[in-house]
């Protein structure tokens, strides 16, 4: 159960942080959308919640929240960059986003699915960060 739990922190602080990042990088580009600007910047605010209780839980099992992989993160912030610097308007940013949430949703969901003795502490975190994903990805259809 033990294993099992830290494996599903793991994988929903990799997602709160690769979701962190992802915010972060869009949002030298959203200056000027205030409405698009407090969507994200509400999102920001309820990824970093979610993963210090992350950080939290996974403490009390002796073991330190981690970075996602370095090639995984690299990528990412790649395909931001080159997107966002040939297009740059509230839509590339509104599918950016959804698409980073698609993956994230596939990602937490598989990850429950796979531990299932993990303790329901951590299955109730990776639940509530798929609703934040799902829920960001509806709330960016308008800006499509």
């Amino acid at each position: 159960m033990e294993d099992q739990t830290v494996q599903l922190l793991e994988e929903c602080s990799k997602g709160c942080k690769m979701g962190l990042d992802s915010i972060g990088q869009v949002q030298d580009f959203i200056t000027e959308d205030e409405k698009l600007k407090k969507v994200i910047d509400r999102y920001h605010e309820k990824y970093r919640t979610l993963d210090e209780e992350t950080a939290r839980l996974l403490g009390q099992f002796g073991e330190q929240d981690k970075e996602p992989g370095i090639m995984a993160a690299a990528f990412s912030w790649m395909t931001t960059e080159m997107k966002l610097m040939l297009k740059g308007d509230r839509r590339q940013v509104a599918k950016l986003m959804m698409d980073g949430c698609n993956m994230g949703i596939k990602s937490i969901s598989e990850a429950i699915n796979e531990n299932r003795e993990a303790s329901e502490q951590a299955k109730s975190i990776a639940r509530k960060l798929v609703k934040e994903l799902e829920e960001f990805m509806k709330d960016m259809k308008e800006f499509l």
